[in-house]
């Protein structure tokens, strides 16, 4: 009798068994955006028995050209709770399960520690050391990807004593400022789709015993000349150190402290009404949208700060926002250098931290 896993059994080496290890196995997937939505439709149309999907963060606008699992009646919404859904009526024999929530040092052991492998689709560097670590701590496997403009890698992580982890790597983690992520500098939206595929793949070796999954190696990919190449990676014994030496000690690791350590605040801690002594300081370009109209912002963008700085400079008290972060952060650096004795933030997440927007695609702080 044929059912939907027929063609999958008839493959060499992967048959009967193979896909009675995916029934009996489980998946933890670390957002639901670029990355999480192939990963995540491929393993469960694979036969997966258990994902488990968490991301705190609601579907934008700006989400769907690579994001294929939403589409515009879905904005706003919880990416985890959408792709939980569609998952569970498209696949009833997959168990899934969804946490509306962002991770974090104090949630990521009990979220990990009762599945076989996890997935990181984050898109941010706190996120990613955080889940290496706990992964490391906890002895399970992790498949990581990555992406950036036109290029992506992959690779698998803590398979076995001789296995290397992230931080084999990428040692020390860079500063927020310094990394920039798709919303300030884009993405090719095929891309995803082609790492999320591999990762995908990649953890689909891990559970079955299919082939051999990238241990100690990095798969790179550059989409404008249709290239893969490899590179081998090493364990380092130095890197353990910087890893903390318990659950408890990694529950106490501020991860954004540690991949930031520039001051950040969310826009509830913006008082309604902006003193004389503040100011609100916009730095998109004029094209980038939406716009905000609350607390009346000056607009600067980032690019002219520096020729502009004497339109803010008499403010005792500065706040810095631009389309995700990044930008923000890098004008804090620059202020703390220059004007030391001046208070000055980053928005946390920039103008999509700004949960509500309406029709107008104006937005409404949450």
């Amino acid at each position: 009798m044929s059912d939907r896993f027929e063609r999958q059994r008839l493959v060499p080496e992967f048959g009967v068994e193979g896909q009675e290890k995916l029934r009996n196995s489980s998946v933890l997937v670390v957002g639901a955006g670029g990355l999480g939505s192939p990963i995540l439709l491929y393993l469960a149309a694979m036969g997966v028995g258990k994902i488990g999907i968490v991301d705190g963060d609601q579907v934008a606008i700006s989400n769907l050209n690579r994001q294929v699992l939403y589409g515009v009646n879905d904005v706003g919404k919880n990416k985890a709770e959408v792709t939980a859904n569609f998952l569970r009526s498209q696949y009833p024999d997959c168990s899934i399960s969804e946490t509306v929530t962002f991770i974090t040092s104090e949630n990521v052991v009990d979220l990990i520690q009762h599945y076989d492998l996890v997935i990181d689709g984050s898109d941010n560097f706190p996120t990613r050391y955080l889940i290496n670590d706990a992964c490391v701590l906890l002895n399970k496997p992790l498949v990581f990807g990555a992406i950036f403009q036109h290029e992506g890698q992959v690779s698998v992580f803590n398979l076995g004593e001789d296995s290397c982890n992230y931080r084999d790597i990428f040692p020390n983690p860079p500063q927020a400022d310094e990394v920039p992520n798709c919303s300030e500098t884009g993405v090719i939206g095929v891309l995803p789709g082609i790492i999320g595929n591999l990762m995908a793949m990649e953890a689909v070796k891990v559970l079955t015993g299919f082939g051999s999954p990238l241990k100690n190696r990095v798969l790179f990919y550059q989409a404008k000349t249709a290239s893969f190449y490899e590179v081998q990676i090493r364990p380092n014994l130095k890197v353990k150190q910087m890893i903390p030496k318990s659950l408890e000690e990694l529950s106490r690791t501020d991860y954004e402290l540690v991949c930031g350590g520039l001051p950040e605040v969310s826009w509830n801690d913006i008082p309604s009404q902006i003193s004389s002594e503040a100011v609100l300081v916009d730095l998109r370009e004029p094209e980038e949208l939406p716009k905000l109209d609350q607390w009346n912002p000056v607009l600067i963008p980032f690019s002219k700060l520096e020729e502009n700085c004497d339109l803010i400079n008499e403010k005792n008290l500065i706040y810095f926002f631009c389309q995700s972060g990044v930008r923000s952060l890098k004008a804090v650096r620059l202020w703390q250098k220059d004007f030391p004795q001046k208070s000055v933030f980053s928005i946390r997440g920039g103008i999509q931290a700004i949960t509500k927007i309406d029709e107008h695609g104006k937005t409404t702080n949450s």
